[in-house]
Parts: C-alpha cells; structure tokens; sequence
C-alpha cells in the first residue's frame, strides 16, 4: 500500500477495550500517530475514540457480546454526557453476511453488529458509533476471516492490515461527521455476492 492515510486527532483520547490483535494495535498505532492520546485502565472512560475489539477469525475463544455490547454502552453514556465522543466496533465481516461453514462465529458477530447500530441511533448526534467488517486478512498468517473466503474475493487476494486501519481512521476522522450506524466492510468484494459454498 502507499503512503498511510493521515487525520488530525488534536490530542483526543484513544482507548481499546476487547480482544488485542494485530489489527486492533496498528489501530491504535496509527491513531497515535496521527495525535491521538492512549489512555488505559480507569483513564479509558475519558476516551474520545473507543476500539471496541471483537473477535475477527472462526473459532477464536470470544468474549461474551452482551459485555462487548455493556462496555460500549457505558462508554457512550460517558462520551454523551461531554459532549462528543466515537466507537468504532472491529468486527469480522461475517457480521453482515453470515458463514455456513461458521454458524455460531456469524451469530455472535451480527448480534456485535446489531449493538453497534442500536447504539448509533441510542446516542446520536453526540456519539457517532460504527464498525469496520473485516474480511480476510493476512499478516504472515491469517489475522481475520477464513482462508474460504479468498475463493470468493473478487479482489483475489488477502488484504493487509493497513488497509482495515485506514477505514478505522477514516470513522475517527473529526472531518467525517454525518456518519453512524455502518459497517465499512473491508473484505476484498466478499459480501458483493459470492457463490455461497461454505
């Protein structure tokens, strides 16, 4: 990929609360880079901009999404009460369009989903909340999604991390302010259309 996407975060406070992967910390990497402040533990209620980590791959042990769903809830409770305030849900495309091959991974991800929008439109116009669908993704291994899912990317290829973190950047982007309630897939095509054999 070419030179990285840049914003201006001004000193907003970055939090992450969920899984920690590979695509969860170049997010985080990347909204420092562009003037965001990590805060952690008790400081994370002071966030701007929550990462809301889910789990991205079939058959990662996940957490319960109805505390995925809490947290986020609280911290919009938090953002609305100052004001303003972010969440941007990562979450594996198979959220919007479920895998055969995955039952129960496809379920546990549209519920994350479904939170993500009632959220949206619970704490709206104050705290814009989104999500970025991530498809397969490889960083020496497959960091998101399912090597399945290649036979049905009209792209024809892996994508790479960079390319999930500049959607995140792009929902954290202060310029970026009537969107609510998406789910940017990030996914090589695969929720285009594909010929269904999982």
């Amino acid at each position: 990929m070419s030179a990285a996407m840049e914003i201006e975060l001004n000193g907003a406070a970055v939090a992450l609360d969920g899984d920690s992967n590979l695509l969860a910390e170049a997010a985080l990497a990347a909204l420092q880079a562009n003037g965001g402040q990590l805060v952690e533990g008790s400081h994370a209620r002071e966030a701007d901009i929550l990462l809301m980590s889910c789990p991205l791959r079939p058959g990662t042990a996940a957490g319960d999404p109805k505390s995925l769903y809490g947290d986020a809830r609280k911290a919009a409770m938090t953002m609305t009460d100052r004001g303003s305030g972010r969440i941007v849900f990562l979450v594996s495309v198979v959220a919007g369009m479920p895998m055969r091959r995955h039952p129960r991974f496809s379920m546990e991800s549209a519920f994350i989903l479904a939170g993500m929008r009632t959220l949206a439109m619970e704490f709206g116009p104050k705290v814009l909340v989104n999500a970025v669908g991530v498809g397969a993704v490889e960083y020496e291994t497959m960091v998101s999604g399912d090597k399945a899912m290649l036979s049905h990317t009209p792209i024809g290829r892996a994508g790479c991390i960079e390319e999930a973190v500049a959607a995140v950047l792009f929902f954290c982007d202060p310029l970026n302010t009537y969107t609510t309630g998406q789910m940017l897939s990030v996914d090589g095509g695969w929720m285009a259309g594909y010929g269904r054999n999982f």
